[in-house]
């Protein structure tokens, strides 16, 4: 009976810290910094931005970093080099990749035009993923594109990452540096003394104050670096949350969670919590000092410097109330995926709409090749997203949530000057624009012009309810001017 009521017990304070934990990451902390909040405020603007995952682990299309992380996760299956079976021959070949890495059809303004009409207004690229390959030309490591032994480091576009910064503000969109807190190749994260036990740091940096403090000193000083040598960086995008302080309360949420995931009930847990304080006040200011006004994402770290969330994979069910961005895979995986299956047209535009509507930005994953492509499925969905944009880019950019966000195919936008925006998600097979439209939770204020984007005559329109009806031509009907989504704009709402 003991061991039943302390059972009990011990499930329940779990499963309440577990609901904590989830409650935690739904928190937001503002910023305080005026410079910061304006670039928020500008970058809530611009709605869609580009996210790129490259690195030699392309050559073997297989996904970025994981494969040579000691967990048994799915992501973390090791599938190709000569012996996958033996994980240290299997590190040594996927770091080997380096020297073969040659990526001869690289072409950054190809991306950034491309970018750039499909209506994308910011761009994050990998300078560094957690297996520690730097993809541009650092000064405190040799694990990077332009060392010798790189077949590309002697390519006059060797630096990846600055061809690929000054490509995209060569078309006038922003530029965010997305960089790994932890790595995996450094010596002061996973010491070769001791085996990979995880993610994390394979010792406990408690014990070894030194060595921790070296590596903390390597981060910061490439992360300035990136923010010093390669112009003007808008977003600094900080993977691996796993690296943070840690207290007791995070200790509790990262059993609970943990417990969450092993309820199957054959309790191996599959990475350990460890406390490994990277002082990221202290790197943040040092990062505004080098880029005021720079957006710092810290990402899955509650507090201050994760200045907007970013839901991975996934739009969130409403609105919520903080910045935020879903970063979504484009096609095939975050990283290069031969023969990889896009989303179409139809599935983009309408989960841009949708993102948009609840008060959110998109960041859209392609992965380049190891040549340095992008697959035609890329630029096929891009194409489809610019064409639609040219129609109804007013109604997202620059525009702010409108409660209820949605009403069953209908969302909208509104913006601050007092236009809204009605936006009719079709059928994937519908191509005819129905003879009426209705909106039930807003009425245009009397004598306002109701129009459809793309067209500029007036639409008929009336009261329906505390909603109304807008009326379309049968020319527009069986014309309409772009697929997948309509926009009907109201020049102004009754209170």
């Amino acid at each position: 009976m003991k061991t039943k009521l302390v059972l009990f017990i011990l499930l329940s304070t779990t499963i309440h810290a577990f609901a904590q934990a989830i409650y935690e990451d739904e928190k937001y902390v503002p910023e305080t910094d005026p410079l910061v909040l304006e670039k928020l405020d500008q970058w809530q603007d611009i709605k869609f931005g580009l996210l790129m995952h490259w690195g030699p682990y392309s050559q073997w299309g297989v996904v970025e970093s994981w494969s040579i992380c000691p967990e048994d996760y799915g992501w973390c299956e090791r599938k190709k080099g000569s012996n996958p079976q033996n994980y240290t021959e299997y590190v040594q070949e996927y770091e080997a990749l380096k020297k073969t890495f040659n990526p001869i059809k690289f072409d950054p303004a190809k991306w950034a035009k491309a970018a750039k009409n499909a209506g994308m207004r910011y761009m994050v690229f990998t300078t560094k993923h957690h297996d520690g390959f730097s993809m541009f030309d650092s000064k405190y490591t040799d694990y990077k594109v332009t060392d010798p032994e790189c077949a590309f480091s002697s390519n006059p576009k060797a630096n990846i990452a600055k061809e690929i910064f000054d490509a995209f503000r060569g078309e006038d969109m922003w530029v965010g540096a997305y960089f790994s807190k932890p790595d995996w190749h450094h010596e002061n994260y996973w010491d070769p003394y001791f085996p990979p036990f995880d993610r994390n740091v394979n010792y406990d940096p408690a014990l070894y104050p030194e060595k921790w403090e070296k590596y903390v000193q390597f981060t910061h000083n490439q992360i300035l670096e990136l923010l010093t040598d390669y112009g003007k960086v808008d977003i600094i995008w900080l993977d691996g949350g796993w690296v943070r302080k840690r207290d007791e309360q995070n200790l509790e949420e990262n059993y609970a969670e943990k417990f969450a995931e092993n309820k199957s009930g054959n309790g191996f847990i599959k990475h350990r919590i460890v406390a490994q304080d990277i002082r990221m006040d202290e790197l943040v200011s040092k990062a505004r000092a080098k880029q005021p006004g720079l957006i710092v994402v810290d990402r899955a770290v509650y507090g201050k410097n994760q200045n907007y969330l970013t839901p991975e994979n996934r739009v969130p069910e409403k609105e919520l109330p903080y910045p935020w961005e879903s970063c979504i895979i484009s096609g095939g995986g975050w990283s290069y995926t031969p023969d990889a299956k896009y989303m179409s047209g139809y599935q983009g535009v309408q989960m841009l709409v949708d993102i948009v509507a609840k008060g959110g930005n998109l960041l859209l994953n392609i992965a380049p090749s190891p040549e340095g492509e992008w697959q035609a499925g890329a630029y096929q969905l891009l194409e489809a997203y610019g064409k639609w944009m040219d129609v109804n880019s007013e109604a997202i950019y620059s525009s702010q949530a409108m409660a209820p966000y949605k009403e069953g195919n209908i969302c909208m936008t509104r913006k601050e000057e007092g236009q809204a925006y009605f936006f009719y998600l079709a059928k994937e097979d519908e191509t005819t624009i129905p003879a009426e439209i209705t909106i039930q939770s807003h009425q245009p204020e009397r004598g306002s012009t109701v129009t459809l984007l793309g067209e500029d005559r007036p639409l008929s329109w009336k009261p329906n309810g505390n909603g109304f009806t807008v009326k379309i031509p049968k020319s527009l009907q069986k014309n309409p001017p772009c697929d997948y989504v309509w926009t009907i704009k109201v020049d102004g709402l009754k209170e």
